[in-house]
């Protein structure tokens, strides 16, 4: 069974949720800690809104589409390097990166023209690359 068969078998449990004694949190949970343990290589932060996808997704929250497109994104190894446009995680805040420190901490600005320093699973490299 493929990842994607597992969820949408979830998913199809927690449809059943009347039947089942209102327990569809519980199929949502189980995807949730099913990706916790397959994507455990990812950093904390990326782990966690895989989790959160995942379980949107089999509650019902988030289409396949959208729940293959966040994972996809998080998993993608971010090579955040100067003048790369980035936003973080959830979409809020979008910028462009002006230096990558010698600890691997990212300094970039905000459209709005803020600087801030972020760790570089905390970013994501938004379409289109560069600015």
């Amino acid at each position: 069974m493929t990842l994607a068969a597992a969820f949408d078998l979830l998913r199809e449990f927690h449809k059943r949720a009347p039947f089942l004694f209102f327990n569809g949190n519980t199929f949502a949970a189980i995807g949730r800690e099913l990706s916790y343990a397959l994507f455990s290589d990812l950093p904390p932060v990326r782990k966690r809104e895989v989790g959160s996808a995942t379980a949107h997704y089999i509650a019902g929250v988030l289409d396949r589409t959208v729940m293959v497109q966040v994972v996809e994104s998080l998993c993608a190894a971010a090579d955040l390097a100067p003048g790369t446009r980035v936003r973080t995680l959830r979409g809020s805040t979008h910028g462009v990166v002006l230096r990558v420190l010698e600890d691997g901490r990212i300094v970039w600005r905000t459209d709005s023209g803020t600087e801030l320093i972020a760790l570089p699973e905390a970013l994501a490299a938004e379409e289109g690359g560069t600015a």
